[in-house]
C-alpha cells in the first residue's frame, strides 16, 4: 500500500540524513518507525481496556505474591 504524508522540513532532513549515513532507504526507516509506533499504540490500547475492565468489576487482579507462590518464586 503506497502512502502520502507530510514531513516538517526538520523530520525530512533528520531521515534523510539517517538514510545517507546508513545507507538504507527513507522509506525503512519510516516503515520502521511506523512498526514501532504501532506496538507501543497496540500496547497502550490494550493496557487501557484492561484497566476499564478492572475498574468497572468485569476483571480482576492476582496480587504478587500469590503470583510468585503459584510459580515457586516465594521468598
Amino acid at each position: 500500500m503506497a502512502i502520502s504524508i507530510r514531513l516538517s522540513p526538520d523530520i525530512e532532513s533528520r531521515l534523510k540524513n539517517l538514510a545517507a549515513l546508513t545507507g538504507r532507504s527513507k522509506t525503512y526507516y519510516v516503515t520502521q518507525a511506523i512498526y514501532e509506533h504501532l506496538d507501543d499504540l497496540e500496547d497502550l490500547y490494550l493496557a487501557e481496556r484492561e484497566l476499564e475492565a478492572i475498574r468497572s468489576g468485569r476483571s480482576t487482579t492476582i496480587p504478587l505474591a500469590d503470583v510468585m507462590k503459584r510459580y515457586g518464586m516465594e521468598d
